[in-house]
């Protein structure tokens, strides 16, 4: 008897039936069967279902005589599971990689429960979105198993069928089956979660729910969204036979009317001349079905299931009217109140930039204000050190002040204490570029630090790559950088990048990267602090995973790597590390099963650590893909594996200043069984990796010696002589001033 079922039903999908088969069959977890249902497809769905069963004999085919529509089709595929848990999924849609391992794990730390809810994340045609609404709830469920009567509020879960495991028992037990019509999954998700004794959550993305250009009947108006009220006629038939239910009536009361009054208010779904028949049937089963005692709940949404009582449906469009009136006046308002703001702050910041520079006031700023780190964090901390009359202020978003460390001086941008700042500042240090707001006042310097060596095009570049560059304008970035006097330099590849990808009037200074000091001077025990605190022992070999993101995609993440299989083909005595790029740390990607399998130790996730550096240092190995890590990684002389699996896609979307397959620091892997045999069979620092990572760290570590920093503190912000063997290289710009002849 296999662990799960999953059902599929296939209706006219032949262009993503493929894509859904083989985001199960290549799931790390293979106790399972596939029970697909040709629910008598037109097309060539039925070949295709044929053929992957003779493929793979975990896949049996039900092929209908007739058509009965996704909820008997369904209902076909349950009569014929043997598995212990059943799980349902829509045949355009696809399991991300490591699911069922989470959910097998999930079911057995909860002694198997009655029904185990997952998160989905909507895939548009035109790319991903974000996590479903339903992500917090899942967050805050924790590990115990729980009744929808102990907490209520998990009635507004996602109400569909395929974000859900249930014990295959209990869903025969009870009778549970889907309707036919429209919103099927209603009845059986409510009565399933009423009736269960145990329910648990797995808080991490399972499903990608693909949102069809076409073909999605629920996005399509007519009059069979009315079917809704047959479900819930259904729902509420079962709950009046069922007295030992009453305390569920209210509560799927209030949903059933906010699913009714949300299908109406959607102009793809309901017609104009169509909502005031579905108002009447909202209020004819608001009639019939009201509990004794019921409240609406608070909010825009209880407003309108009052409305149901006694009012007609001239006034619930009335009151859906003002309320678009009054959203549209509320935005007007928050304009001109934001105008003249910045007016005001526009007038005081021209008063106090008529001031003298502060000749000892420096403003730092990293990964877009979002704390202290990164090369300015390390120009900072030397400035502290050697030049203690230098006076740093950060700048830093609101939502990371608390994790400052203390001491450390700070302004959140806009504020008033920020334009003060701004005004009066001599030298500014940042490794993204400043907003448009602040401007540049005759006699600062601004030092831009770069965030690592460029592998992937940058600046004016972008022009040529117009999906890598949507959502930001070239000419506006190359006017911001503008501002710059001195970009610092790793390396003479890097310099050559910027000089050409920001074609602006700064200098290159060759100090090296001032973060990278750090893993050139490490000594023994360097990246102890970061194993002790996560608990990882001393003998393990830690590799280090650091994907980047993508820029065919929309949202950037593309899971190139089963993480739960790939720690777990690792072996005994190793630990993976994970460090999303910044790009990610907040998006989906977290929910692709990192959260859940660092909660249960697969795992070590890195992303949120602050400084990177220690998570490099505490590292043997680095596996990545494309990410600028790797040239600051090389520092170290541990070995780099470089997994190449969509090397042609990532170039074509963003384009490469080299080819890193070709010039690599270590090995190259273009599959992950590639990847995986270059660890078990001890090839990933093997003579060749060192000979490959020696050549690299030649090339791009060449001003790396670990005083980076200092160069910066004495020549650019003391404008004392350039210590150590680095120089300062004018690339024909006429840049003057007093500092630049000291250097």
């Amino acid at each position: 008897m296999p662990r799960f079922s999953i059902i599929v039903p296939v209706f006219k999908v032949q262009g993503y039936l493929r894509e859904c088969l083989d985001s199960v069959l290549g799931q790390s977890y293979g106790d399972f069967e596939v029970v697909a249902v040709d629910d008598r497809s037109p097309d060539g769905c039925g070949a295709i279902l044929d053929e992957y069963a003779d493929l793979d004999p975990r896949v049996r085919v039900l092929h209908l005589s007739e058509n009965v529509g996704l909820g008997r089709a369904r209902n076909a595929g349950l009569e014929q599971a043997k598995g212990d848990y059943v799980l349902f999924l829509d045949s355009d849609d696809a399991y991300t990689p490591g699911l069922l391992a989470a959910v097998a794990g999930r079911l057995a730390e909860a002694g198997d429960p009655d029904v185990l809810v997952f998160d989905h994340v909507r895939t548009h045609w035109w790319g991903r979105g974000g996590r479903s609404d339903a992500s917090a709830l899942l967050e805050a469920a924790g590990p115990d198993a729980f009744s929808l009567r102990e907490r209520p509020e998990y009635a507004g879960l996602f109400l569909v069928a395929w974000n859900k495991a249930y014990r295959r028992s209990f869903f025969q037990e009870h009778g549970l089956e889907y309707g036919p019509g429209l919103y099927e999954d209603a009845p059986v998700t409510y009565r399933s979660m009423v009736l269960a004794d145990r329910i648990v959550c797995l808080n991490r993305i399972g499903v990608e729910y693909r949102q069809r250009r076409q073909g999605a009947i629920t996005r399509t108006p007519g009059r069979r969204h009315f079917e809704i009220f047959r479900q819930y006629e259904g729902l509420f038939g079962f709950l009046q036979e069922r007295p030992d239910l009453v305390w569920a009536r209210p509560l799927l009361f209030e949903r059933a009317l906010d699913h009714m009054l949300f299908v109406l208010s959607r102009p793809d779904r309901v017609t104009p001349a169509d909502r005031p028949d579905f108002y009447r049937e909202i209020r004819a089963f608001h009639r019939r079905h009201l509990p004794e005692g019921f409240t609406p709940p608070e909010g825009p949404r209880g407003t309108e299931m009052r409305l149901l009582a006694s009012a007609p449906y001239a006034s619930y469009a009335a009151l859906r009217g003002l309320r678009e009136v009054r959203a549209v006046a509320e935005r007007n308002r928050q304009r001109t109140v934001r105008a003249v703001s910045a007016r005001t702050r526009g007038a005081w910041y021209a008063a106090r930039s008529r001031l003298p520079l502060d000749p000892h006031l420096v403003v730092y700023s990293s990964a877009h204000h979002g704390g202290v780190s990164g090369d300015p964090a390390a120009i900072h901390a030397m400035a502290r050190e050697i030049a203690p009359q230098l006076r740093g202020v950060w700048v830093v978003r609101e939502d990371v002040v608390d994790s400052l460390p203390p001491g450390v001086d700070h302004v959140t941008p806009g504020s008033a204490r920020f334009h003060a700042v701004a005004a009066r500042a001599a030298y500014w240090v940042n490794d993204v570029n400043w907003p448009g707001g602040p401007v540049k006042r005759p006699g600062s310097v601004h030092i831009h630090t770069h965030r690592g060596t460029p592998l992937k095009y940058m600046g004016a570049d972008l022009l040529t790559k117009p999906g890598a560059r949507h959502g930001f304008s070239v000419p506006q970035m190359l006017r911001r950088a503008d501002r710059w006097d001195y970009s610092l330099v790793a390396n003479r590849h890097s310099e050559l990048v910027w000089e050409r990808a920001y074609p602006c009037h700064f200098t290159s200074v060759r100090t090296g990267s001032p973060r990278n000091d750090v893993l050139v001077r490490a000594g023994e025990g360097a990246g102890r602090d970061f194993r002790l605190r996560h608990g990882i022992p001393e003998d393990h070999t830690v590799v280090l995973y650091a994907p980047t993101r993508r820029d065919y995609r929309r949202g950037g993440h593309v899971e190139r790597i089963d993480l739960a299989r790939f720690a777990a083909d690792l072996g005994e005595g190793h630990t993976l590390v994970v460090r999303l790029h910044p790009t990610l740390a907040s998006g989906p990607a977290r929910g692709m099963g990192l959260a859940d399998l660092a909660r249960r130790g697969t795992v070590v996730d890195a992303t949120d650590e602050p400084h990177v550096e220690e998570v490099m240092l505490a590292s043997d190995a680095l596996v990545t893909d494309y990410s600028a890590l790797m040239f600051d990684y090389a520092n170290l002389d541990r070995p780099i594996v470089v997994h190449a699996d969509d090397w042609a896609a990532f170039t074509a979307s963003r384009g490469a200043y080299l080819d890193i397959t070709a010039e690599a620091p270590g090995h190259v892997s273009r599959s992950y069984r590639e990847l995986t045999w270059l660890f078990a069979s001890g090839a990933w620092r093997d003579e060749e990796s060192a000979r490959l990572r020696a050549d690299f760290r030649g090339r791009f570590c060449e001003f790396d010696d670990g005083r980076a920093a200092e160069r910066v503190v004495r020549a650019l912000l003391l404008g004392e002589p350039m210590p150590g063997s680095a120089t300062v290289r004018i690339p024909g710009q006429t840049v003057g001033g007093d500092l630049l002849a000291a250097i």
